[in-house]
């Protein structure tokens, strides 16, 4: 049998690292940012997995085009990379667009997935809820997706963390400033609106799922999370305190002792 490829990669339209050995693990990134926002969750991981983290398209260093995006060509995006690296099942992580994304591909390819993690995710929005990234939707047409920047980081980190680590913040800035402006809005429209198909869909998905939130995300709230697995026949809810959106960055650990055994005891016994 020949190697796995590894290393950081580039296939057809999409960009990606493999890193690691055992069950593949899938991570799906979140909206403007890359697959480097997964360096906190890079070491565990691939000490007991083969770790696939990828750019989604119009991100990073994978294609950009101005659109229109949908959901399924995301799905689709993940499905032609299992297939040029042979990944026939995998644990598939998301988080915030990438956990609809992950979400979405478990209800087309249920077969493909033995262990789902939704992480930082928005579910079944209210109109109240919905009203504030319609609002930074239209803010990206008319002033571009850079206006919108300053605000994110507001509501994805702590201030005593930005505060403490300003260069992860600045890091985190210039991944959405190198964004391409045509292709962002159209894919936040994604955002905006991906939850509402899945709202009642994900009642089929019977994989054994984590949704996990962070106690200060108000854009992607415990109370959604809350909703999501009351929805879902073998999901198991967790709330990490203290932290906002950008948990995974500002406290990498926090997630990661809920996040690896979650995986472990599901896929090491796959076998």
């Amino acid at each position: 049998m020949p190697e796995s490829p590894k290393g950081d990669l580039k296939f057809d339209d999409t960009a990606l690292t493999v890193a690691g050995d055992g069950a593949p693990v899938v991570l799906v990134h979140g909206m403007g940012l890359n697959r480097y926002m997964w360096d906190g969750q890079m070491p565990p991981l691939t000490a007991s997995f083969r770790v696939v983290a990828y750019d989604l398209l119009g991100h990073g260093q994978s294609i950009a085009r101005p659109g229109p995006y949908a959901m399924d060509n995301f799905v689709d995006q993940l499905a032609r990379l299992l297939d040029r690296l042979e990944i026939k099942r995998c644990g598939l992580v998301g988080f915030s667009l990438g956990g609809l994304i992950a979400q979405a591909f478990t209800l087309a390819h249920a077969g493909r997935v033995d262990a789902l993690a939704i992480l930082n995710t928005g579910y079944d929005r209210s109109a109240d809820e919905r009203s504030g990234m319609i609002e930074r939707l239209k803010i990206t047409r008319d002033a571009g997706h850079g206006a919108t920047v300053e605000m994110a980081l507001a509501r994805w980190f702590t201030p005593d963390f930005a505060a403490r680590r300003p260069d992860r913040v600045e890091t985190v800035r210039r991944w959405m400033h190198a964004n391409d402006p045509a292709a962002y809005r159209e894919i936040y429209r994604v955002l905006v609106y991906g939850d509402r198909p899945l709202s009642d869909a994900i009642s089929a998905i019977r994989c054994p799922a984590l949704v996990l939130a962070c106690e200060e995300d108000v854009g992607n709230s415990p109370e959604m999370a809350r909703r999501m697995v009351r929805r879902m026949a073998n999901a198991r809810l967790a709330i990490v305190p203290g932290l906002k959106h950008m948990g995974l960055v500002e406290d990498p650990d926090a997630i990661n002792e809920i996040l690896v055994p979650f995986l472990a005891g599901i896929l090491d016994s796959r076998g």
